[in-house]
């Protein structure tokens, strides 16, 4: 009997800190998103010359108050609840379609930002299309508006090996609004690069392995592996020396995936790389919410101003919705390794 005990033991601590550590990964991804959101929206589509912010500032662009977040954080919360909830893409098209109608998710009841790419999605989707098929498929549909909102997938995904069944789920949430194969190799590499970051790799690393995971699993006459030459430059070892006036920060999914590399990449904190990242101006939501998730996994929440924190708008609700996912994922975590909780 001692001897079972014992093992208990040791299996109730190995489960405690499988909890603990999914809760350091979970917390500062997301947050980091959020406040990467917050600090771009007053100054979104404005020149980089124009502007400098060094703190949360309102109004601005949109006329928002001081911690208002964007679209951005508006479906990445829609996505959360819907893994949650374990809907499937239809119940998370519906959530979009409330977002759109009903201000669902957003700071103060009303939706005050959406890009064009989901608008034509969510309008196909109101048609009845069904949501594999509602993504834009065009040349002139690689947005960052599936990038923005893609990072919680990577805690459904850190115990599976298989590249290529990870691809085919990032995938499937990706094209329900962006199903360009350019956009789909970009939600792939980014979800790809925040799961090596989870396991503590640097980002030449990470970066090194991502492109490597490509080469040995597609062939190069492969759809992906094409559109990767797209992001070559982000896997070319001289990246991050890259000037200033050469990141561009638009909303087209390659230039935002290259301005959040660069901006943590050549930084050494979280609130440098996010700041960093609004400063680029034009799309500096989207471009500094995805920073921002990068630079939380790797700052962990020691590294996010907790005075920055403390602004968020509806904090009480996000932090629920945020616990509620961390403790999601943890026990789905415990389950899969040792059967139960």
């Amino acid at each position: 009997m001692r001897g079972r005990r014992m093992i208990d033991r040791w299996e109730d601590d190995n489960k405690s800190f499988l909890r603990l550590n999914i809760k350091n990964k979970v917390l500062p991804t997301i947050y980091g998103g959020i406040i990467g959101d917050m600090l771009g929206v007053p100054v979104e589509f404005k020149k980089r010359e124009d502007f400098h912010v060094q703190d949360v500032v309102g109004y601005g662009t949109y006329n928002q108050p001081p911690g208002t977040w964007s679209d951005d954080t508006s479906l990445t919360l829609c996505l959360v609840e819907n893994m949650i909830e374990k809907g499937n893409t239809n119940d998370l098209m519906q959530k979009f379609k409330q977002y759109q109608d009903e201000g669902y998710w957003t700071p103060y009841g009303e939706m005050f930002d959406i890009g064009r790419t989901t608008v034509e999605a969510i309008t196909r989707f109101r048609r009845g299309v069904l949501p594999e098929k509602c993504g834009g498929q065009s040349e002139f549909d690689n947005g960052n508006g599936a990038l923005m909102r893609i990072s919680p997938l990577v805690f459904v995904l850190h115990k599976e090996f298989d590249f290529v069944k990870k691809a085919e789920m990032i995938k499937k949430y990706t094209e329900i609004t962006h199903a360009h194969p350019r956009a789909i190799v970009g939600s792939i590499i980014y979800v790809e690069l925040l799961l090596r970051l989870y396991y503590n790799n640097s980002i030449d690393q990470s970066l090194r392995e991502v492109k490597e995971l490509f080469d040995e699993n597609f062939t190069k006459e492969h759809i992906y592996h094409k559109e990767l030459t797209h992001y070559e430059r982000i896997f070319d070892q001289s990246f991050l020396n890259t000037p200033r006036e050469e990141i561009r920060s638009d909303g087209y999914a390659v230039h935002t995936l290259e301005a959040a590399i660069w901006c943590f990449g050549t930084t050494t904190s979280f609130t440098e790389a996010v700041l960093t990242a609004v400063n680029l101006g034009e799309d500096t939501d989207t471009v500094a919410s995805i920073t921002g998730a990068i630079a939380g996994m790797y700052y962990k929440m020691e590294g996010i101003p907790e005075n920055w924190l403390a602004k968020i708008a509806r904090k009480q609700d996000v932090d629920k919705l945020i616990k509620n996912f961390y403790e999601y994922c943890a026990d789905k975590a415990i389950i899969d390794e040792y059967g139960n909780i």
